[in-house]
């Protein structure tokens, strides 16, 4: 069994450690064929995601070359494999992992069980969310995005990962961790600044420490960020939360109860 890791560097670990993949070639096709989720990729996806506009004059030929290299590489790393990982059908090249073995699918199968799960289980998700978080190694596929079919899988992974946040600074927030979660959350709307989500959990968790005023004051700058940036106004989810801290709503206190305003986004 490999484990293929693309939620940082890509990565192939085996039952003896990590393996590697020479060539930014192969690391493109591999990626590629990783992000399709188990369908084919036809072959001229993988020419243009491998070269782009200078593709080599007998591109067929070139990418049947890159293909082989990989089966071959791949059989050495699984040699009691009975078939080969990589197949080819009429519709083009297919990769095949099973559940478990690359991270984005387990990352984003995590998430979705999150989505699914109710306040009552804020405990659960955010032990859940926290492990899947822990997945992530750095940029997907390590800062290597590759052609177009891989830059557009590293922003779906990535836009995953925010609702992960999201949705584990809800749980505990839930849970009554507001200072806990400070720095986190300071972190992600810094990194974030047009996220308003974040922008909400920010302030409940500042209010919920005991920092009315800071909470107020993180408001009237998003305000201002989101007016310079985006010419808008807050929207009224976030307009909701600076209204419930200046009537010190007894929502935003958290702990077991379910606070109204952690509703789901």
């Amino acid at each position: 069994m490999l484990r293929f890791s693309v939620l940082g560097a890509l990565q192939i670990r085996t039952a003896s450690g990590p393996a590697e993949i020479s060539g930014d070639l192969q690391r493109t096709l591999v990626q590629t064929l990783l992000v399709s989720e188990g369908q084919p990729v036809s072959g001229e996806a993988l020419v243009e995601e491998m070269w782009g506009e200078s593709g080599p004059g007998h591109q067929a030929n070139a990418l049947q070359a890159h293909v082989s290299r990989l089966r071959r590489r791949l059989r050495e790393l699984e040699p009691d494999r009975p078939a080969s990982r990589v197949t080819i059908h009429p519709s083009g090249y297919r990769l095949g992992v099973g559940e478990g073995e690359l991270d984005a699918a387990e990352f984003i199968r995590a998430v979705r069980q999150a989505e699914s799960s109710g306040p009552h289980d804020a405990a659960d998700t955010a032990r859940l969310l926290g492990g899947a978080l822990a997945l992530w190694r750095g940029p997907v596929f390590g800062g290597f995005p590759g052609g177009t079919l891989c830059q557009l899988a590293g922003a779906r992974y990535e836009e995953y990962r925010m609702r992960a946040m999201e949705l584990r600074f809800d749980a505990e927030l839930r849970l009554g961790h507001h200072s806990s979660v400070l720095a986190e959350l300071s972190d992600a709307h810094t990194s974030h600044p047009l996220r308003e989500r974040f922008c909400e959990q920010l302030m409940i968790a500042l209010y919920g420490s005991g920092r009315q005023a800071d909470a107020l004051d993180v408001f009237r700058r998003m305000r201002r960020h989101l007016d310079d940036e985006l010419g808008i106004q807050p929207s009224p989810a976030l307009r909701k939360v600076e209204s419930a801290i200046l009537s010190h709503d007894p929502a935003l206190t958290g702990d077991t109860r379910i606070p109204s305003l952690l509703q789901p986004a």
